[in-house]
C-alpha cells in the first residue's frame, strides 16, 4: 500500500457525560500518524487536557504509526496524567498499533 503522508483529526464533543460525569471528547484520527504529521494531533489535543474530562483518541483509521506518532501519544498521555483531572485513552487500535505498543512495553500505560 502506498503511503501519502496525509493525516487529519476531527474533534467530536459528546452532548452526554460518561458514567462518572466527565465531558467526553473523541478525537478521530485518519491517515498516517508519523514524524511530519504528529504535530497536528498534539496541537488539537493539548488544549483539551487542562479542561479535564475524558479524551478518547480513536486510531481506527490510522494507516501507519511511527516513533514520532507514538511519542506524540505518550506525551499527551503523560500531560493528561500530570495535569489531571483528565483521562486520555486510545480506542479502536489496529493490530499494528497494538503490536507497536506491545514491543515498546507501552501497552500498560494506555490500558491503565
Amino acid at each position: 500500500m502506498a503511503r501519502d503522508g496525509s493525516f487529519h483529526c476531527e474533534l467530536e464533543k459528546s452532548k452526554d457525560k460518561d458514567e462518572n460525569g466527565n465531558q467526553v471528547t473523541t478525537v478521530k484520527c485518519r491517515g498516517e500518524l508519523v514524524y511530519g504529521t504528529a504535530g497536528e494531533l498534539k496541537e488539537r489535543v493539548r488544549p483539551l487536557i487542562p479542561l479535564g474530562g475524558r479524551i478518547i483518541i480513536d486510531l481506527g483509521d490510522v494507516k501507519h504509526l511511527d516513533s514520532a506518532g507514538l511519542g506524540a501519544l505518550v506525551g499527551l498521555k503523560v500531560s493528561a496524567i500530570n495535569q489531571g483531572p483528565c483521562i486520555l485513552e486510545l480506542a479502536n487500535m489496529t493490530p499494528g498499533v497494538l503490536e507497536l505498543l506491545r514491543i515498546t512495553h507501552l501497552m500498560q500505560m494506555f490500558l491503565s
